[in-house]
């Protein structure tokens, strides 16, 4: 049917007191890349099945990853457009790379120090000297650091191994480390696999001082031009969050009968209490107040000088709340 032709008979239809047909709502599509943990994915999942961003026009096309930092090479490469992450949110946008500017979550108690008791590991103290896998650079480099110096326990007096984090695990579960800093879900593998590990410490033996928070960040050209764009996924995301919150019983069993089939439900729900959520009202807040600058900040200050960086750019400067403010006004 020719446009001329489809007017017409919308225009006829509604003399005759009948519904004219609906016009088919654009789809944008957007290259989304992120980590399939329940503080990163959680909205985006919730959003995909409940339809929150096809409101928006928007096809999310995902792709997995297992760090922070590959999501960051991929950005950079060009094979992304967005990506939500943990707290490597807080570390290439200082570089430059990657603009900040939606939020999900506080990773209250998702990075966890765990250590081989056999190995004659009790305390903070029995650490100097020894190894600690982890995957520099991420959330659980981040919470080691400060969980180290909050125990009189200088980081230069423990030998980091810098692995990817499934092999960080297998490490510590082999024996081959004395000590593993993780992020769930690897801790379930960990319990299960070796049953007499401790866990020393959470991150939320930190908070709010040392508070890990993680969320989007947009290629820096991709920012620029669809502005428009990542407004609909902030809304999107905002549906989503809210119901996460308000029903959580309801979204957690959803999530882990469709997407978390491996996990058993019990452990996503410990997984859960891990995280801090906010509503997107209460977001509001935390944005105008500064709160989220300076919690991103933080992080940013242990990357750029674990990095010898001087010369970065600032939170306030690589993180943008104007447009998650202006699409929930």
């Amino acid at each position: 049917m020719h446009r001329r032709q489809f007017f017409g008979t919308a225009a006829g239809l509604a003399l005759s007191g009948l519904a004219a047909p609906a016009l088919a709502q654009a789809t944008t599509k957007i290259r989304v890349g992120y980590l399939h943990t329940l503080a990163v994915d959680g909205q985006i999942w919730t959003g995909i099945d409940r339809g929150s961003f096809g409101k928006q026009g928007l096809e999310l096309e995902l792709r997995q990853f297992n760090t922070g930092l590959e999501l960051f090479q991929a950005l950079i490469g060009g094979s992304l457009d967005v990506l939500a992450t943990g707290a490597v949110l807080s570390n290439f946008p200082a570089r430059g790379q990657g603009k900040v500017f939606l939020i999900n979550d506080i990773e209250v108690a998702t990075a966890q120090l765990w250590v081989h008791k056999d190995q004659g590991i009790n305390s903070f103290a029995d650490l100097k000297g020894k190894r600690i896998a982890t995957t520099t650079g991420t959330t659980a480099h981040v919470f080691l650091d400060h969980a180290l110096r909050a125990n009189a326990v200088d980081p230069k007096d423990v030998e980091l191994l810098n692995q990817a984090m499934p092999a960080a695990v297998t490490s510590f579960i082999s024996g081959a480390v004395p000590a593993v800093a993780l992020w769930v879900p690897f801790n379930i593998t960990v319990r299960d696999k070796v049953p007499d590990a401790l866990k020393l410490a959470d991150a939320s033996a930190y908070y709010p001082k040392a508070a890990i928070i993680g969320g989007w960040a947009a290629a820096n050209d991709y920012y620029a031009a669809n502005r428009a764009t990542l407004a609909k996924l902030i809304k999107g995301w905002s549906e989503a969050n809210d119901h996460v919150v308000a029903h959580s019983e309801e979204a957690l069993e959803a999530l882990q009968k469709a997407h978390y089939s491996q996990v058993p439900l019990g452990d996503l729900k410990e997984q859960f209490k891990a995280q801090k959520m906010f509503t997107a009202r209460e977001w509001k807040k935390l944005y105008t107040d500064g709160t989220v600058v300076n919690w991103l900040q933080q992080s940013t200050d242990f990357f750029m000088a674990n990095a010898g960086i001087k010369d970065f750019t600032p939170a306030n400067k690589y993180f943008d709340p104007s447009l998650y403010l202006e699409a929930m006004a």
